[in-house]
């Protein structure tokens, strides 16, 4: 009766253990990402779903690599792929969790991290759509010069 209670004793304490899951525990199976963009106010899909403006945190699954684009009217858009990664915290399952503390942790996706830790796009703005004619001159007007032009003149009010 007693080996029997002990041996009980014993495989509740070995599940227990199992059940740690220490990546799960430690930081769980979602991520915080801060998401930013400049200009601010853009649009924001992460995987194809409008999800806010920016900037925001987004709370997303260390399971998948994730798409972030940004829109903004008058700028061209901006993608970003964040992938998953094994997180340090498997090393906790080897020597607390063992096998079943590791199959636990890569079930629920706990066993990933996320990278980059933030995303921040920078915004390109569009550049006019012109015909240019064969002789003559044309003006284009652009709201934020390239660092490399050269300047030439400048209009006066």
């Amino acid at each position: 009766m007693v080996a029997r209670t002990a041996a009980l004793a014993a495989a509740t304490t070995v599940t227990f253990l199992g059940l740690l899951a220490c990546a799960t525990i430690m930081h769980g199976t979602n991520q915080d990402v801060g998401i930013s963009s400049t200009p601010t106010g853009a649009t924001v899909w992460i995987d194809n779903t409008q999800k806010a403006r920016t900037p925001f945190i987004a709370k997303l699954s260390r399971r998948n690599n994730h798409v972030i684009e940004f829109q903004l009217d008058g700028y061209q858009p901006f993608a970003a792929t964040m992938t998953h990664s094994v997180s340090g915290w498997v090393w906790g399952n080897i020597a607390f969790g063992g096998l079943i503390g590791f199959a636990v942790d890569a079930i629920s996706g706990g066993i990933y991290k996320l990278t980059p830790d933030q995303i921040t796009g920078t915004l390109a703005a569009k550049n006019a759509m012109t015909e240019k004619p064969k002789d003559g001159i044309y003006v284009e007007v652009v709201l934020k010069p390239q660092a490399d032009w050269i300047k030439v003149a400048q209009l006066q009010r």
